[in-house]
C-alpha cells in the first residue's frame, strides 16, 4: 500500500503532526494504521486533509466547529438538546415574581460557582 507516515503527511499538506492526531482523535480523518500501529496517510486521507482545509477556509470556521458538527451527526441526543435549547425561550421561573427574576439567575449562578471552587479543605 503507498502511504506516507504522520510526518510526510505533515510535511506534504502542511498540517503538524499534533494537528493530525487531533484531526484523528475528532473522527474528521481516520488514517490506516500499519501492523506495529503507525499512522498510513494514503491518497483518500491527503484528499481529506486538503478539501478540510479548504471547507474551514471558505465558511471561516476552526476544526473544533467541524468537529462538533460532526458529534451532532452522529449523536442524536446531543442533537435533540441541543436544537431543544436553541428553540427554548427563557421563562420565569415559578413562584419568583418579575422583579427579582435578575436576582435569582444572579444567585444560582453564584451558587453553581461556588460549587465549583475548591476550598481549602479539597485542595
Amino acid at each position: 500500500m503507498d502511504a506516507l507516515t504522520i510526518q510526510e503527511a505533515a510535511e506534504t499538506t502542511g498540517w503538524s503532526p499534533r494537528m493530525l492526531r487531533y484531526v484523528e482523535r475528532v473522527g474528521l480523518v481516520e488514517p490506516a494504521r500499519s501492523a506495529s500501529g503507525y499512522r498510513l496517510y494514503g491518497p483518500a486521507e491527503l484528499q481529506r486533509l486538503r478539501t478540510l482545509r479548504e471547507l474551514l477556509d471558505e465558511h471561516e470556521i476552526g476544526l473544533s466547529d467541524l468537529a462538533f458538527a460532526l458529534r451532532l451527526n452522529r449523536e442524536p441526543g446531543l442533537r435533540q438538546a441541543t436544537d431543544a435549547w436553541l428553540d427554548a425561550e427563557a421563562q420565569l421561573p415559578a413562584g419568583i415574581a418579575a422583579g427579582d427574576w435578575l436576582s435569582f439567575e444572579k444567585e444560582k449562578h453564584q451558587r453553581l460557582l461556588a460549587a465549583l471552587t475548591p476550598t481549602p479543605e479539597t485542595v
